[in-house]
């Protein structure tokens, strides 16, 4: 149907056309929604009976927080990572191969140990907050 060097090409006005109006009704309905849900969860100072709605309302008060669940398993991930890959370089050098294993993992440690503090920090003072009201 189509020559050697040849190729169909589908119309991308249509497609452009299409992709700015979703924008636009993406933009309008996130901003209704962020307001909605301000608004209905967030704001409200009443008891919630419903599990599902206390921690909905602690997630989006950030009260529950989600990076330091995905800090340890990326450190978990990284962890064997570096052990792992530490194996190629015993062919090389079994002294690299003890650098690379030991240092890396310490470092690897440290720059999560530090990224943790921060938000242990954060959980801390928000206790002592709530003890001193």
């Amino acid at each position: 149907m189509y020559g050697l060097n040849s190729y169909y090409t589908p119309t991308v006005t249509t497609g452009y056309a299409g992709s700015v109006v979703w924008t636009i009704v993406s933009v309008l309905l996130a901003i209704i929604g962020g307001f909605l849900v301000y608004f209905l969860f967030t704001n409200k100072k009443e008891k919630l009976n419903n599990k599902f709605l206390i921690w909905l309302k602690d997630f989006l008060n950030f009260k529950k927080l989600l990076l330091e669940v995905i800090l340890k398993i990326t450190y978990a991930i990284f962890a064997i990572f570096i052990t792992l890959t530490s194996f190629n370089v015993i062919s090389t050098s079994f002294v690299g191969f003890l650098l690379y294993l030991v240092l890396g993992n310490v470092f690897l440690r440290i720059i999560y140990e530090s990224s943790l503090m921060i938000i242990m920090i954060w959980k801390n003072t928000t206790e002592i907050n709530k003890k001193m009201k």
